[in-house]
């Protein structure tokens, strides 16, 4: 019993320590709601009152940043360097550069062969690649079936002299088809017809039989040896004719749909600097290495002086004629992440951003597809100062230039009346610094004296940078009259770098001064 009691009391006392345990948990969370609750309150009163003295910062979203067209003065366009280029109708044609290797010609190979069997006595032609000439003597052969032949052609030519006033009829005509068809034997086995004419002349069969070369070239193989008995089916010797040779390109399975059979080619060696070599396609063999993807493309080059030997490592460019095409020259072409842009130039300054569609680049050119017309005047220099420049425009809502005489841009880049007051702006430190910085704008008017009562704003912002995944920074900031024309208010930079600053006072609804500057700020980015 006594062991049952103290049971029931310890399981009584843990449960009193658990209760409390959730109240406190429960009054904690109500005092954090609470807290919470009280911060938004505080925060948004402060935004409502317009007694905030932190700036307000706007970062672009990672994407395309929006452009304006801009209007800039002749003075300022020869100032920062802008160049024009002319959009124009021409004919072009692509290159497509590779390597080769110089091979033999197989179209003008030669094999050197007999028709009969014999024995090899002597050889001429004794080395390979030894340059032979048509007729030259390349080997001398001894022929048992071509002596008795020859034998067998001079009896026959004897017998039909003798037999050439026989008063028998049909027998002179049958002395006469012996012979020819001794004479057809010894010309079926390619008997030289030099070799006819001191057979028939002489009179005389000879043993050993001189064989000449049929063609010019160069010995490439060689299989004649004194001694070597020789059937109809041995192969003596290759020539091969090397004034025309074959180049085989390897060739992009991506660059195929482009060469055509008998386009025009140049060829360069390391072996002969500053020297070319015209040739044409000849065929593109319908395979493509698993290994390399390309395929090979069989090209023909003269040689008649023998500089390209074969095995030879070449440099080949194949030109791809594409006809008359729209042209844009390659600087006129911002490529802005994933769009391309061009500033075309409109007249009286007025420099319109416009997407483009390129196709492949061709030289110092690009082919237009669309968005450009023959004839258009685009920006070929000083493209990232204007894209800067359009996409402050952007920022500040300008989307078409302004008049003359209206808003910053033109107040800077136009000769227009005289602003009613003056801005001097400075900074604290005096070189600003990623951080907090203080903004300080004096306003006087024509005389000197100070401008109260005035709303002044600057803006800080720095263009997007795709190619460094670095979107747009826009910070805006209201500056507090603090008495004497003096206005004041800190801007906090994220980075250092070129900041553009753009400030304005307005009073009584309309703008009274705007200026326009470029920051240094030291720090990272």
């Amino acid at each position: 019993m006594a062991n049952y009691r103290r049971a029931f009391f310890l399981a009584a006392v843990g449960n009193l320590i658990l209760l409390f345990l959730l109240i406190g948990a429960w009054r904690y969370s109500r005092g954090m709601h609470s807290t919470k609750s009280a911060a938004v309150t505080s925060s948004s009163g402060t935004a409502q009152s317009g007694q905030a003295s932190a700036p307000i910062s706007t970062v672009a979203p990672p994407s395309e940043t929006p452009l304006s067209p801009v209007q800039i003065s002749a003075e300022r366009l020869q100032s920062i360097g802008v160049k024009f280029g002319v959009v124009e109708r021409k004919s072009v044609e692509d290159e497509i550069r590779t390597t080769g290797t110089v091979a033999i010609d197989q179209t003008r190979q030669s094999y050197i062969q007999t028709r009969f069997s014999g024995y090899i006595e002597k050889v001429f032609a004794d080395a390979t690649y030894k340059y032979v000439k048509k007729g030259q003597p390349l080997f001398t052969i001894y022929s048992p079936e071509l002596t008795a032949a020859e034998r067998e052609y001079l009896i026959a030519r004897q017998n039909a002299q003798n037999l050439s006033r026989s008063s028998v009829p049909g027998v002179t005509a049958g002395s006469a088809s012996l012979v020819n068809a001794s004479l057809d034997r010894l010309k079926q086995w390619n008997l030289p017809q030099r070799e006819i004419a001191r057979l028939e002349s002489s009179g005389q069969a000879q043993e050993a039989l001189e064989i000449d070369s049929p063609v010019s070239g160069y010995v490439t193989e060689r299989n004649a040896l004194p001694n070597l008995t020789v059937q109809p089916d041995t192969r003596l010797y290759t020539i091969a004719d090397l004034s025309t040779v074959w180049v085989f390109a390897q060739v992009f399975q991506s660059d195929l749909g482009r060469i055509r059979v008998g386009a025009p080619t140049v060829l360069t060696v390391s072996s002969y600097p500053g020297r070319v070599f015209q040739g044409r396609v000849d065929f593109i063999y319908p395979d493509v290495d698993m290994t390399t993807r390309t395929a090979r493309v069989r090209i023909v080059f003269s040689n008649p002086n023998l500089t390209l030997t074969p095995g030879m490592f070449v440099n080949v460019t194949v030109k791809v004629p594409l006809g008359n095409q729209l042209v844009i020259p390659v600087s006129g072409v911002l490529q802005s992440g994933t769009r391309q842009i061009v500033f075309v130039d409109n007249g009286g300054g007025y420099l319109e951003p416009r997407d483009v569609q390129l196709e492949s680049q061709v030289g110092d050119d690009f082919i237009v597809l669309k968005g450009l017309k023959a004839g258009e005047r685009v920006v070929t220099s000083a493209n990232f100062l204007i894209d800067s420049e359009s996409q402050l425009q952007a920022a500040m809502g300008a989307f078409a230039p302004p008049p003359p005489g209206a808003g910053a841009a033109a107040a800077m880049n136009t000769r227009a009346a005289p602003p009613a007051a003056q801005i001097e702006f400075t900074t604290e430190p005096s070189t600003p610094r990623k951080g907090i910085n203080l903004y300080r704008v004096k306003l006087t008017g024509a005389h000197g004296t100070p401008v109260t009562g005035a709303q002044v704003s600057v803006r800080s912002y720095v263009p997007a940078m795709p190619q460094m995944g670095m979107a747009a920074i826009n910070v805006v900031t209201p500056l507090n009259e603090k008495g004497g024309g003096i206005y004041e208010g800190q801007a906090s930079l994220e980075s250092g770098g070129t900041w553009q600053v753009t400030i304005t006072a307005t009073k009584g609804g309309a703008v009274i001064a705007a200026k326009q500057l470029s920051v240094n700020a030291e720090g990272g980015m």
